[in-house]
C-alpha cells in the first residue's frame, strides 16, 4: 500500500497538467510553427511553467493501493488486484484461463 503523501501528489500532478493542458499545447504548436522571434518566446514561456504542469511526469498507479508497478492500463489497478478481482468475479468478462 503506497503513502497517502504519494497519491495524494499524483492526484495533484493529473489535477495541473489538466489545468496548463491548453496553454501547454498552444505553446507547443508556436515552437512548432511560428517564426524565430515568436519560438523564442514560446520556448521561455514554456519553461516558465510549473514542472507538474507536464504529463509526461505522471505515474500510473493502482487505483485500490497505489501500487506503481504491475499496472494493468486496461483496467487502472495493479496485476495482484486484478487477479483477486478476477478470481473473485468482480471483473465481468475475465475467468482464469487454463490449458
Amino acid at each position: 500500500m503506497a503513502k497517502e503523501s504519494i497519491k495524494a501528489r499524483e492526484r495533484k500532478r493529473a489535477k495541473m497538467a489538466a489545468k496548463y493542458a491548453a496553454k501547454r499545447a498552444a505553446l507547443k504548436e508556436t515552437v512548432r510553427k511560428g517564426n524565430p522571434e515568436e519560438v523564442e518566446q514560446a520556448v521561455i514561456a514554456l519553461q516558465k511553467l510549473p514542472k507538474n504542469a507536464c504529463p509526461i511526469r505522471q505515474h500510473n498507479r493502482c487505483q485500490l493501493t497505489g501500487r506503481p508497478k504491475g499496472y494493468m492500463r486496461q483496467f487502472g489497478i495493479s496485476r495482484i488486484n486484478f487477479r483477486e478481482m478476477a478470481l473473485a468475479g468482480l471483473i465481468p468478462g475475465v475467468k482464469k484461463s487454463s490449458w
